[in-house]
Parts: C-alpha cells; sequence; structure tokens
C-alpha cells in the first residue's frame, strides 16, 4: 500500500498570468508582426527605385521627446499605483494623456509641413509608406488614450491602487510599447528616408 503513494518534495508551480494580461501580450505581438511587415515592405519596395527621397521634418524629433515623456510619465502613475498615492496616479495620467494628445497633433502637423513638400499618401511609395506607418501608429495612439481615459476614471473611483494593479500595469505595459514602437519607426525613417 505505501508503493502506490509518491512523494513530491517540490512542486512545481505552475506558471499563470492573468488573462487580461495574456490577451494584451497577444495583441503586441501582433502588432509588432503588422510593423515588422510593413518595415519589411518598406525596405523591400525602396530596393525597386522610383523612391522619392526627402528630408523628415525636424518636428518629428519634438514629437519623439514628446512620446519618450509621456512614456516616463505613465511610469510614474505606476509608481504611484503601487504606493497608493492617488492623487499622484491622476496628474501623472492625465499629463500622459495631454502629452499623447500632444503628440497626434504634432504628428498630423508633421503630415501638413509634408503635403507642402509634395510627400503625398497617394503617389509616390516613399511617402504612402510614412503615412501608413505614422498612420497605423496613431491609430494605436488613440487606443492608448482610450485606455488611459478609462485608467483615470478607475482611480477617481477608488479602483486603482496597490490591491488591484492589473490595469494600471496593463496600461503602462501598452504605453510603454508604444513608445517604444515610435521610437523604433522614427530611427527606421531616420536611417531608410
Amino acid at each position: 500500500m505505501t508503493s502506490d503513494i509518491k512523494i513530491v518534495d517540490d512542486a512545481k508551480k505552475q506558471l499563470s498570468m492573468h488573462p487580461k494580461k495574456f490577451g494584451l501580450w497577444l495583441f503586441i505581438v501582433t502588432v509588432v508582426m503588422i510593423f515588422a511587415s510593413l518595415t519589411s515592405a518598406y525596405i523591400v519596395r525602396q530596393a525597386e527605385g522610383n523612391w522619392f527621397v526627402f528630408e523628415l521634418p525636424w518636428q518629428m524629433w519634438a514629437t519623439s521627446g514628446i512620446i519618450v515623456l509621456s512614456s516616463v510619465s505613465m511610469h510614474w502613475a505606476y509608481i504611484s499605483a503601487k504606493r497608493d498615492n492617488l492623487e499622484s496616479i491622476k496628474i501623472a495620467i492625465s499629463i500622459t494623456t495631454i502629452l499623447a494628445v500632444l503628440f497626434l497633433v504634432g504628428q498630423v502637423y508633421i503630415w501638413g509641413l509634408l503635403v507642402d513638400e509634395n510627400v503625398f499618401l497617394v503617389g509616390n511609395p516613399s511617402g504612402s509608406f510614412l503615412y501608413i506607418l505614422s498612420g497605423l501608429h496613431g491609430l494605436h495612439i488613440v487606443s492608448g488614450v482610450i485606455f488611459l481615459l478609462i485608467v483615470l476614471n478607475s482611480t477617481f473611483k477608488y479602483k486603482t491602487h496597490s490591491k488591484n494593479l492589473v490595469q494600471i500595469e496593463m496600461c503602462t505595459t501598452y504605453w510603454h510599447f508604444l513608445g517604444g514602437l515610435w521610437i523604433y519607426l522614427f530611427i527606421f525613417l531616420l536611417l531608410n528616408h
């Protein structure tokens, strides 16, 4: 009878992740694949010739700085949530949201500058790729702003605190991803325009 019972000294801990976080990571992987395919297509199409070369407006440096600052303020919100500092969470998320809107306004302004330089969405593929890459990223920024507003609303309802971090952790992860994605796109465009 004792031979049928096995004693386990070290039970293996199961790997686990909150289902919503897992869903977010799947979404992030999907977005990475989309942008990887677009930048690959950019390189392939550029090699075929008939490529209009133009200078990127200096304002892209400014919008890149804005997105980095927004990532810093988002991290401040996350640290504040871990410390149960609700007022700092509200301020930091509000700053992040304002910076996100400034980034979007800056991108639209840059599109206007590109049109002034005769770089259009339709026409030469170099302009088309620039508008598609920045526009698709901008669409994801809009989704990030919606997520920020949801977290801000939760904070006002006292649902974001050190015992309930899932939502703000997900928002922080997504926001840092969007910032990193923009930096990648910006460097890619600087090196390949």
